[in-house]
């Protein structure tokens, strides 16, 4: 029963949530110390398209995650997929005469967004794992 608690669906999409706004804020990072580099095309990551292609596919009509199991001996349903988040580089654009697109401004807008989606989605691995502690303490502390 442990095991289903913590390798559940939703948990997998909130780590998934997790690693992609690390590997958001180290490109952003990147982007902002390469400001000043002629030729430099900035990064991002896109990982809601990914996101909204893997839960639009587990379930024609439905937006919901899959069923977990609770007992070894249930069906066993269907993984949950991994949403992969995809480094874009943006080579279309340039911002200054010598190639470069970097916006300082545009990049610390972004790295505060981040910031914030970061700290939502582990409030939210947080509240998943108080609603376990709950239910194991049945509500006692």
């Amino acid at each position: 029963m442990l095991k289903s608690l913590v390798t559940s669906p939703q948990l997998r999409v909130l780590e998934q949530a997790l690693e992609a706004s690390s590997l958001r804020h180290k490109l952003i990072s990147n982007n902002i110390a390469n400001v000043n580099t002629p030729g430099y095309k900035r990064s991002d990551v896109n990982f809601a398209a990914g996101l909204q292609a893997t839960l639009a596919g587990m379930d024609p009509g439905s937006k919901k995650l899959p069923l977990r199991v609770t007992h070894e001996r249930h069906i066993v349903p269907a993984r949950t997929p991994l949403a992969t988040p995809v480094v874009v580089t943006d080579t279309n654009t340039s911002v200054r005469r010598d190639d470069n697109n970097v916006d300082i401004d545009i990049e610390m807008a972004n790295m505060a967004m981040n910031t914030i989606y970061y700290q939502a989605v582990a409030q939210m691995v947080n509240r998943y794992f108080a609603n376990i502690s709950t239910a194991i303490t049945e509500g006692r502390r």
